[in-house]
């Protein structure tokens, strides 16, 4: 499929992990997942990766490198717990503030709990909505974070454009997702520890096994770092690279709204 035909796609069905499903019917059956995991989301996150989600997260604060001084504003999506957008808060100077947008108030609510024991509701704001159709005037943020998110967006190229959209001109993207392994032997271990053991995690930890496999299946269907900087290129921004993470478990891609 073309760049220009992933961004014109109208397909009744798309993928929910190895499953064909009804488009439309893609968001509900992400809610639902998150839904079930959101109290236990974080928790698994460093269960699953032994605790490398959070040197991924902080290459991504580092990449991003938020100013020190003066006003800065972020928009970080599908970061309903607020773990990219503490470490934002954490890093930039008083005047930066993050807003969380998450389709999920099950995650939200986690979210706002977390930023109040952590001293950072004040610079913090959290709010449902849609990746595809965000709630924003066009050119309104300074950069847009995505992490481990935008694989369960059932239209990419839409949620792409959008991020475009919203951020200013000088703005920067950045998006951390799982992609494809690029050393050898290495691919092989970690496809047979994600589909056998992380669904039984899953299962143990949150009693929700399928969660969990669907987790890893939309990993597998996600592109792979090269196909998704094409897409990000393809959506408007400038200056794409990515970096891979810990031999390409993850990648973080960079792009810029010239």
């Amino acid at each position: 499929m073309t760049d220009l035909a992933r961004m014109t796609d109208t397909s009744d069905t798309t993928h929910f992990g190895y499953r064909d499903v009804p488009t439309g019917d893609k968001e509900a059956l992400v809610g639902s997942v998150f839904d079930r995991v959101a109290r236990r989301y974080d928790l698994m996150n460093d269960l699953m990766s032994g605790g490398l989600h959070r040197l991924w997260k902080s290459a991504m604060i580092d990449w991003l490198a938020p100013p020190r001084r003066g006003a800065f504003d972020l928009l970080d999506v599908a970061g309903g717990t607020g773990d990219i957008a503490f470490r934002f808060a954490d890093r930039a100077g008083p005047q930066a503030r993050a807003t969380v947008l998450d389709i999920n108030g099950e995650m939200l609510a986690v979210g706002r709990k977390r930023a109040e024991q952590q001293g950072h509701g004040e610079r913090t704001q959290f709010l449902e909505g849609n990746a595809e159709a965000l709630p924003f005037p066009d050119q309104h943020f300074d950069a847009y974070t995505i992490a481990f998110g935008i694989r369960n967006v059932t239209h990419i190229e839409r949620a792409l454009v959008e991020a475009h959209r919203v951020l200013k001109t000088g703005g920067r993207f950045l998006c951390l997702e799982f992609s494809a392994v690029d050393l050898p032997m290495l691919d092989r271990v970690y496809d047979a520890y994600s589909f056998n053991a992380i669904p039984l995690m899953g299962r143990v930890v949150t009693g929700d096994e399928d969660a969990y496999r669907y987790l890893v299946e939309s990993i597998r269907q996600f592109p792979d770092q090269d196909r998704f900087a094409a897409m990000i290129e393809a959506a408007g921004f400038e200056r794409v690279q990515y970096r891979n993470l810990t031999g390409g478990i993850a990648a973080l891609h960079s792009g810029w709204r010239i």
